[in-house]
Parts: C-alpha cells; structure tokens; sequence
C-alpha cells in the first residue's frame, strides 16, 4: 500500500517535469497509452461478446477515466500536486459518506466541508480555475468507481476496465499527433511521460491488485487517506510546492474525516 501510493504522487510528479513541452494533456495522452498497453494485456477484453448492456457502461468508464486524468494533470499544473489530489479525494469520500446514515459520518461531512472551503477561500491568488478542476476530477473518481461497479457486475474479471483503457487511449490519439506536429518533443519529456503513466497506472493498479487480496477492504480504504498528505510531501519536496499553513489544515481535516469515518465503521 505504501508503494502504490508513493508510486502514483511520484509518477505524477515526475509527469508534471513534462508540462513545459508536452502540456498537461499531452503527458495524459501518453499516461493512457501506458495504461491502456497494461490493462488490455492483462484482461484481454473479447469485445466482440459484448452485449449493449455491457457497452454503455464501458463507455462511460472510458470518458470518465480520460476526462479524470485530464482535469487533475491541468489542475496539478496550477494549483499544484498536494491541493489538486486533495480535492480529488473528495469524489471518493463522497461516495462513502453519501451511502453511510450516522452522526459520525455527518459530522466527518462537516469537517471535510470546513476544509475545502479553507482551501478555497477568496484570496488574491486563488486559481479558481485549477481548483474547479480538481473539483472535476473528483466528480470523475466519484464516478468512475460507480461505473466499475456496474462494470464489474456485468463484465467478468478486468475485460471492463481493459476495454474502457483502450478506448480511452484512442481518443487520446489525436492528441498524441497534433503535439508531435506542432512541437516536437524531447526524449526526456517524453521519458518523464512515461514514467507518469507507469508509475500513476500500472504499478498502482497491480500493487493494489495484490493487495486487496490480502489486506481488508476497510483497510485498504483508511490507507487510501493518506494519498493526499503524500501528495503535498511529495510537491513540497519533489517539487518545492510549498503550502501555507492554513492549507496543510485543510489537507490534514479532509484526511482526518476520511480516516474517522471509516474508523467508525470499523468499531
């Protein structure tokens, strides 16, 4: 769990190297190649079999998977590694304090509220643009993982989420083109590209693939807490980020709601 999370924040540090020559969509476009490369060699999706049923699902997964990646790339790019995965984390954690009916999980919404709106609070330099697309990508992960399930639940194994990559990474190849003809990139620009989509797709999702086989769900979910203080660590040291005071708050009582929720749901 620790090298999954690590694996992912440093891949999207390494990514962001890139901006300057490929853009934010340019190193998505090679993070979905990545991907897509891992995922259909591991599902080997038969799309022929595929019924209706199965088809709008997976395609909604792969829009929402390519405009996920998209909205947090350009939202670190602004405002940031550690603020932009915090507002991202808020998709999942709505999810699971959406389907829960007790006082803690009330008061864990407040306290996640009360950090985001520290976070976004009205200052001369606030990016509200960059802020509302980490607000994107969390509306994303929120709904990427009700379409994995929906997925899941009609798709045996991983032939879903293999089939939504590839997609995904076509409509990402037009992207690729139009860079390589306007600007050609550099090696390293394009090895940092690279590096993001193996260490933020494919380490993450065979690391967490081993793990859920042995580590409890629950488990797993309070670990996934911590993604968003790795994130500022690793902005903050990778890529000298710093943050306020008042935003560290915020990060730690967004963790904080998260990792008492599912505390309380534990006990």
């Amino acid at each position: 769990m620790v090298g999954s999370g690590l694996s992912n924040q440093v891949g999207a540090a390494i990514g962001s190297l890139a901006f300057p020559v490929l853009g934010p969509a340019g190193v998505v476009a090679v993070r979905q190649y990545v991907a897509a490369i891992v995922l259909l060699a591991l599902g080997r999706p038969r799309l022929r079999d595929f019924t209706r049923a199965q088809w709008w699902p997976v395609l909604g997964l792969a829009v929402v998977f390519g405009t996920m990646n998209l909205s947090l790339y350009t939202a670190i790019d602004r405002v940031g590694l550690g603020l932009a995965v915090t507002l991202e984390f808020l998709g999942p954690l709505t999810i699971a304090l959406a389907a829960a009916r007790r006082r803690v999980d009330a008061c864990c919404a407040v306290i996640a509220a009360a950090g985001v709106v520290t976070l976004m609070r009205p200052r001369p330099s606030t990016d509200y643009v960059g802020m509302g697309l980490g607000l994107l990508a969390a509306c994303c992960w929120a709904s990427y993982i009700l379409l994995n399930r929906t997925v899941g639940r009609r798709i045996p194994g991983v032939q879903g989420s293999a089939a939504a990559a590839g997609i995904s990474a076509l409509v990402f190849l037009p992207v690729g083109a139009l860079l390589v003809l306007h600007r050609p990139p550099t090696a390293s620009a394009v090895g940092c590209a690279v590096a993001a989509g193996v260490l933020s797709s494919a380490v993450p999702y065979l690391a967490d693939l081993f793990t859920l086989r042995r580590v409890p769900a629950q488990a797993f979910g309070l670990f996934m807490s911590v993604n968003p203080l790795l994130a500022a660590l690793v902005g903050w040291i990778g890529l000298e980020q710093s943050l306020s005071w008042t935003e560290w708050a915020s990060i730690g009582a967004i963790v904080a709601a998260n990792t008492l929720s599912i505390l309380a749901r534990r006990g």
